[in-house]
């Protein structure tokens, strides 16, 4: 079934879009590179001299670009197998998730407790201002009618 954008958003916001209307080859995903391979191709393309037809045959035979070797090259560099691996993000728990949700909460709620608490003190003090200004405030009309 072949759905447009159009359809997909009406029926998003009648909660009727299911995971079944979403075709999963639509989705893009991002290639990943084992230490191994990306060792590999680097040694094939520096068998070739620099400027080599044979080099860009490499990258479109692997559908890689010269800043996929530039990378590596650099990785390699920096720390050999170590540099080569991909780089994976650390899962944080749930709890900890959790956590750091509560602490920016705290923090929010602390900055407008502080702003609440300045504005009563502004408040408090125009008050007392205001009243020292009607205690010394003449008692007598000016103008009798």
């Amino acid at each position: 079934m072949t759905m447009t954008t159009a359809s997909l958003n009406g029926r998003a916001h009648t909660g009727g879009v299911t995971d079944d209307d979403i075709d999963p080859a639509a989705k893009p995903t991002r290639r990943t590179f084992t230490a191994e391979y990306k060792a590999e191709i680097l040694a094939e393309y520096d068998r070739w001299p620099k400027g080599s037809d044979e080099r860009g045959a490499i990258l479109r035979r692997e559908g890689l670009y010269s800043s996929h070797i530039s990378e590596w090259r650099k990785q390699a560099e920096a720390g050999a197998r170590e540099g080569l691996a991909r780089k994976s993000k650390k899962r944080r728990s749930r709890e900890e998730i959790e956590l750091d949700q509560l602490r920016a909460k705290n923090a929010r709620l602390e900055a407008e407790l502080e702003r609440t608490k300045l504005a009563l003190e502004i408040t408090g003090k125009a008050h007392a201002l205001l009243e020292k200004l009607s205690e010394s405030a003449d008692t007598d009309p000016r103008w009798k009618p």
